[in-house]
């Protein structure tokens, strides 16, 4: 199952997916509202946690965005604000239920098994992740640029994946080293930019409009542009 978990707070959005991932769900994160509502309207989702106080896009206007394109995607409210009056105005926004914080990581699971059950005609309908031209194939491991098929070996279809699961926000080498290699980034390497380029030449090269970017200092980001 694959939940997009849209939460501000670093520190409790990666609690929330190791715990979900603990339990053999498939996470993705957004740290603002409006990556939010571009990764709940562009891929499909078993479920959406998010809270309310959001950057960009509060909440309570996400979930009504939602709601209006995607009715029955389940979505779960996870915030401080506790009051009745405020759990009132979530579900009017539209969710499915409300989760307090703190809350304890087996409630979670408890509330999002109980929508899922309720929803169970609500199951993923695509394994294909797109940007642009682009396409993945999650199941088939297959990669298409526009009529063009693109060989890839394992590690650049997980890097290529992790890019497309994370458009067009900068992510740092150490960032790259930790969620597509699961290891700590060494500075006196460049094997990062190695895998990169092998990528740019695979994806980029042969079209005028590019997708994978340097930002010197910083990082890559994956979005269209003319140059690299």
């Amino acid at each position: 199952m694959k939940i997009l978990v849209i939460e501000d707070e670093q520190r409790v959005a990666d609690l929330i997916k190791r715990g979900l991932e603990e339990q053999q769900f498939f996470v993705e994160l957004a740290f603002d509202g409006a990556m939010g509502k571009k990764l709940a309207l562009q891929y499909d989702y078993d479920a959406v946690i998010m809270d309310i106080i959001l950057p960009q896009i509060n909440g309570l206007e996400l979930c009504k965005q939602i709601r209006e394109l995607k009715p029955a995607l389940p979505i779960i409210m996870l915030t401080a604000l506790g009051t009745t009056d405020d759990k009132v105005e979530g579900f009017d926004a539209g969710a499915d239920d409300y989760l307090v914080k703190p809350f304890e990581m087996r409630e979670l699971l408890v509330r999002i098994r109980a929508l899922l059950k309720r929803n169970g005609t609500h199951v993923s309908a695509t394994t294909i992740l797109k940007y642009a031209d682009l396409e993945m194939n999650l199941q088939t491991k297959t990669v298409k640029r526009g009529q063009t098929d693109i060989a890839l070996t394992p590690k650049e279809l997980k890097l290529l994946e992790y890019m497309m699961q994370n458009p067009e926000r900068i992510l740092s080498r150490t960032e790259i080293a930790e969620k597509v290699w699961n290891t700590h980034f060494d500075t006196g390497t460049n094997f990062i930019d190695v895998y990169i380029n092998y990528l740019r030449k695979k994806i980029d090269k042969a079209f005028n409009t590019k997708l994978i970017h340097t930002r010197s200092g910083m990082g890559f980001i994956f979005k269209e542009g003319t140059s690299i």
